[in-house]
């Protein structure tokens, strides 16, 4: 067994919580039948657009784990992971954090505006280095962040940013269901 390999893997979803056909929900089955132990935060039944409510959420699912985590994270989950990493995160190995979205600038029709996010303590988006290794996978035409505004972010929080192409915003609305890459750069990250 390699060194990272004891890890519990813990999915962090984002605003649209599960998705059957999404890549976190299938790398989850992947890794759970490979044997891993995966811990998937639970949708919220409350305060669905809380940043208090998902970090907390997330901070369960960590207290209630033993041993050794790795965050896996997507769009709104990577948000929700940064401000977590704000308390204590002795425990972290490493986190996959993919296709973060741009608080910063206005969100697509049918996303929350920057009042709502603000209002709902998503903003601002900590900008502190991570205090564990991260992979920040980003994609050239995600309709919720430039490439140039998600690299800027990958370097502040310290991370190694992974230029996955043209993938949208990595889910099932883009064309993606399986991931297979998420496994390699999760073996990378546990293993590096």
């Amino acid at each position: 067994m390699s060194a990272g390999t004891d890890s519990v893997i813990v999915i962090v979803p984002g605003l649209r919580e599960h998705v059957a056909d999404h890549w976190q929900t299938l790398l989850a089955d992947r890794l759970t039948e490979a044997g891993r132990t995966v811990r998937t935060v639970p949708p919220l039944t409350e305060d669905g657009l809380s940043r208090e409510a998902r970090v907390a959420a997330l901070d369960k699912v960590i207290s209630e784990t033993e041993g050794p985590v790795v965050l896996v994270a997507h769009s709104a989950g990577v948000i929700t992971t940064v401000h977590w990493a704000q308390g204590d995160t002795t425990r972290v190995r490493g986190a996959l954090l993919a296709t973060p979205p741009d608080f910063g600038t206005p969100l697509p029709a049918g996303y929350p505006t920057p009042d709502v996010l603000h209002e709902n303590g998503w903003t601002p988006v900590p900008r502190t280095p991570l205090p564990f290794p991260s992979v920040v996978a980003a994609s050239a035409n995600d309709p919720l962040g430039t490439a140039e505004r998600i690299a800027a972010l990958a370097r502040d929080w310290g991370g190694t940013l992974v230029e996955l192409g043209e993938v949208g915003h990595l889910n099932p609305a883009s064309g993606h269901g399986p991931w297979p890459r998420a496994e390699e750069l999760l073996r990378d990250l546990e293993t590096g």
